[in-house]
């Protein structure tokens, strides 16, 4: 029987957190080298699309109150195959942010071995996860709450002590990206950018998990929505002001701005590696029950399924694990966060569709988005992927197709 334990203050706090935890603190650099001094628009175009396509999952969330998040409504709006895609596109790209999220706590803790770090962190998730030891929504509360309170008294500090290095960053386009030039630049950070917006999608697969999910999953989401985005706007101005060029270069640019203020850098590092290690506790949770829905409905290996006697899908969170670490060691930040962005904003373009076909078929019950929206959210979302660098794009275009490729022979071998 489901227990429905979760409120709205801690719904909330876990989408703050997952989005705190998961970009804030590593972002910066590599969408400034994307956007240069117009960061702030693709926070904007950023916001834009997390706001569009969380009017969609919320939309579904109240009629699908499933674990799942999009996994489920693409199942059941579109058919298997979109299902798939949602649920291949969460998986590798909540792998590629368990990487991402562990070289944050590598560059802030230990700059010149942050890969060894991030890798000792993996392990300590997985170890931990495996013994069904979990970030609760009572610490999420907590956590959420810390990290905001440091980030605001981040920008204030920064403020203060005015800009260190007023010198405006170049524009540079993405390397390779589809879409030239300065707005191929902003389109390319934004979708950056997004991996610090897609800890919402945390909620969405609470759907069993939250009471009264009608109401309470989609105004947590926009109340996670934003917090986030005012934070992300305000360090947005705030880092290149004080940083100037320097941003691009820097592995821990909040710690750096902070650098001669009265706010210690120390306090910094310390929300910065908390905040990382709660949202790789979740990541890594998210990513295995996800496979082992994924495994038991036949679109991976059954083997991916079983679960250990605290019931916990130990195999399916030990392979992302070995996944996520080989990409610590083979793959820059730009192109971890690139991948994972890639993969979720496939998600979420599906998740955009369903509640286009959705509304449609009158499915959809209360309050309705207009279907327009949906349809701009998941186009936005097709448009920033194509707009990310080649490298990242191509691997995770292989990659999906790898899984695509597993799902059919496994079809075939259960149909025999």
């Amino acid at each position: 029987m489901s227990t429905r334990r979760v409120g709205l203050v801690g719904a909330t706090a876990i989408g703050v957190g997952s989005m705190l935890g998961a970009g804030v603190f590593v972002v910066w650099g590599p969408a400034a080298s994307l956007a240069g001094a117009l960061l702030p628009a693709a926070v904007l175009v950023a916001g834009l699309v997390a706001l569009l396509n969380a009017g969609s999952t919320a939309q579904l969330a109240a009629v699908h109150p499933v674990a799942g998040g999009a996994y489920a409504y693409g199942r059941a709006e579109l058919g298997a195959w979109p299902g798939f895609l949602a649920g291949a596109g969460f998986v590798l790209g909540k792998t590629a942010s368990v990487a991402a999220v562990a070289l944050a706590i590598g560059r802030y803790l230990a700059p010149d071995h942050a890969a060894l770090v991030a890798t000792a962190a993996i392990i300590a998730s997985w170890l931990l996860n495996s013994r069904g030891v979990t970030r609760t929504a009572g610490a999420a509360v907590v956590l959420a709450s810390v990290v905001v309170a440091v980030l605001v008294a981040a920008v204030y500090a920064i403020a203060a002590a005015g800009p260190a290095d007023a010198a405006f960053l170049g524009i540079v386009g993405p390397e390779g990206g589809a879409v030239p030039g300065v707005v191929g630049g902003v389109l390319a950070a934004a979708a950056l950018v997004f991996f610090a917006f897609a800890g919402y999608a945390r909620i969405a697969t609470l759907g069993e998990e939250v009471s009264r999910p009608a109401r309470t999953i989609p105004w947590a989401i926009a109340g996670a929505l934003v917090v986030a985005l005012t934070a992300y706007l305000l360090l947005s101005l705030a880092l290149p002001a004080r940083l100037g060029e320097g941003l691009v270069t820097s592995t821990a640019p909040i710690a750096d701005a902070v650098d001669g203020t009265w706010l210690p850098v120390p306090l910094v590092t310390f929300a910065a590696v908390a905040a990382a290690a709660g949202s790789l506790l979740a990541l890594t949770a998210g990513v295995g029950r996800t496979a082992m829905a994924m495994a038991r409905e036949g679109d991976l290996p059954r083997a991916l399924a079983r679960a250990n006697g605290r019931g916990v899908p130990a195999l399916a969170e030990g392979l992302s694990g070995l996944v996520a670490i080989g990409l610590v060691w083979v793959g820059s930040l730009t192109f971890v966060i690139a991948m994972s962005s890639f993969a979720v904003l496939l998600y979420y373009a599906v998740a955009g569709a369903a509640a286009f076909r959705a509304a449609g078929a009158g499915h959809l019950e209360g309050w309705r988005m207009p279907r327009a929206a949906s349809a701009s959210g998941a186009v936005l979302c097709v448009l920033l992927m194509i707009a990310l660098p080649w490298p990242a794009l191509v691997a995770a275009v292989a990659t999906l197709a790898l899984a695509a490729a597993v799902r059919m022979a496994a079809t075939r071998a259960s149909s025999r």
